[in-house]
């Protein structure tokens, strides 16, 4: 049986998780949608002892063909990476350009990571033209709209395949995994806080028809609270392994992300997190050992000025769509309504398959 054909359903969806989250509906009848499921029998990690050997195992595996590069970015996780990289290898760093404006750059202390790794660096420039020419291929390739980091990585991914690669490591999923994203590991979310915090655009906000959908929150709630730890590693988990499988399938480069192939075998430790600051701390004690001496860089998510991109974006202009719903929204927000009416105009224009 074919997939439902539910437009209504999916623009909701896409607003609140960046994924259709039901995989029996779809935004248009025949299309050929990407979804990839998440690795089956990850590794079961009890400490950061454990989570280096699963990590040097997979890494062993990534670069068995000799033609394997690695995403180097400023954070503890790639950098961890950067250190199981045979000595000589190639790491890309991605460096979005504003013309006239300074932004955030990874780049410098990626190059440290690298030289101390013994590492080529070599940097992926991005650009807004960039984000307007390749959305829309990885949009048809996706069969919905795409996460903006979508773009970055199919840039990276093109060009390491131009020097000669044919696959490529990132360090995803560490964040999901592990407890790494402070601000919703820092209390105990009751099921509406939730529901307002995680949603990246709540739908009555933006569509003339909106769904509010809730299921895989609810899935996820005890005596009305959301055990976010356990959300994140199912809803948020799949919806970035898709966004990287994406990206690389559509350049047509293997894609390794050793930290996706492990799982945290006993709970999370919470007072590490909300009381002693210590959030992801098993890949924190990693890099302790593997950079003795060095400070820990400051979290911060892969770099995309988006707030200077999307300032002077006027908002949709489809039926679909509420006039100047877009007005107070953040530039990863506004990205997200943008992307949906790409498609949208996409489909409308037939130029939605593959």
């Amino acid at each position: 049986m074919g997939k439902i054909a539910d437009k209504e359903f999916c623009m909701s969806s896409w607003l609140m998780y960046r994924t259709v989250v039901d995989s029996n509906k779809c935004f248009v009848e025949g299309i050929k949608d990407f979804h990839v499921f998440p690795p089956e029998g990850r590794c079961r990690v009890t400490d950061s002892f454990e989570l280096e050997a699963a990590l040097r195992k997979e890494m062993s595996a990534s670069v068995e063909s000799g033609h394997t590069a690695v995403a180097l970015s400023g954070g503890i996780d790639s950098a961890i990476l950067a250190k199981m990289m045979p000595r000589g290898s190639v790491a890309y760093t991605f460096k979005c350009i504003v013309p006239g404006i300074d932004v955030v750059d990874e780049t410098v202390q990626a190059k440290r990571y690298a030289e101390e790794c013994g590492l080529e660096h070599r940097i992926v420039e991005v650009y807004w033209e960039d984000m307007e020419k390749l959305a829309p291929i990885l949009m048809r390739h996706k069969g919905s709209p795409c996460h903006s980091i979508e773009v970055q990585i199919y840039k990276a991914s093109l060009k390491a395949i131009e020097d000669g690669f044919d696959s490529i490591v990132f360090g995803e999923s560490a964040d999901i995994v592990y407890g790494g994203m402070s601000g919703l590991m820092s209390k105990d979310w009751t099921f509406g806080e939730f529901v307002d915090r995680y949603s990246y655009v709540l739908p009555y906000k933006v569509l003339k028809q909106p769904q509010l959908i809730t299921h895989p929150y609810e899935k996820w709630t005890t005596d009305g609270y959301v055990d976010a730890h356990a959300f994140l590693n199912e809803t948020m988990y799949e919806e970035a392994i898709n966004s990287y499988e994406d990206a690389c399938a559509t350049a047509g480069i293997k894609l390794h992300m050793p930290y996706s192939k492990t799982v945290m075998g006993v709970p999370l430790d919470y007072d590490r997190i909300r009381n002693k600051g210590e959030n992801k701390y098993m890949v924190r004690e990693i890099f302790e050992r593997l950079y003795p001496g060095w400070e820990m860089p400051v979290k911060t998510p892969m770099p995309r000025p988006l707030n200077e991109w999307m300032k002077n974006w006027g908002g949709p202009k489809r039926d679909e769509f509420w006039p100047h719903c877009t007005d107070t929204m953040t530039g990863d927000q506004k990205w997200y309504v943008y992307a949906l009416e790409q498609f949208l105009n996409m489909i409308d224009n037939g130029n939605y398959t593959k």
